[in-house]
């Protein structure tokens, strides 16, 4: 029974999704402390996060940029690799709803915090098969939005 028990949970946590695993992608637990490390590892909630060195970081650390997640292949027609993320996310209507991807100014009416937030009525709270980002990424994500999205 063990034994079985052990394969069903391998199984899951092998085909959970764009989640990653915690050695190369670590995320945010729900009191905010996001692990990482490095550049953009998420400890603190700014005012005004630049696009290229904050937001960008998240994308990456967190997985998003999976290869069938939004890498290479990307679900949904939404590729968040460098150099090409801002350009899909800003006032682009989302493939599941219509709803803009990211409004500038308006991150409660963004799809992109809709997804993150597990406020979205279509598909699955993202990161999919991963755990919620913590309150810090969140909170840049929100504020990156709210300040105009801009593209520094």
């Amino acid at each position: 029974m063990r034994i079985a028990r052990a394969l069903f949970v391998g199984t899951l946590l092998t085909a959970g999704g764009c989640g990653g695993d915690s050695a190369t992608a670590p995320y945010g637990d729900p009191g905010g402390n996001t692990g990482g490390s490095g550049s953009g590892s998420g400890t603190t909630v700014k005012a005004d996060p630049s696009f290229a060195q904050d937001i960008q970081a998240i994308f990456n650390r967190t997985g998003c940029t999976a290869a069938g997640c939004h890498g290479s292949s990307p679900q949904a027609g939404l590729d968040l690799r460098t150099g090409v993320s801002y350009g899909q996310l800003v006032n682009v209507p989302s493939t599941q709803t219509g709803i803009l991807r990211v409004i500038p100014g308006n991150a409660q009416g963004s799809y992109l915090m809709m997804k993150l937030e597990g406020r979205a009525t279509v598909g699955a709270t993202m990161p999919l098969g991963g755990n919620p980002l913590g309150s810090t990424d969140l909170g840049n994500l929100r504020n990156w939005i709210n300040q105009g999205a801009k593209n520094n």
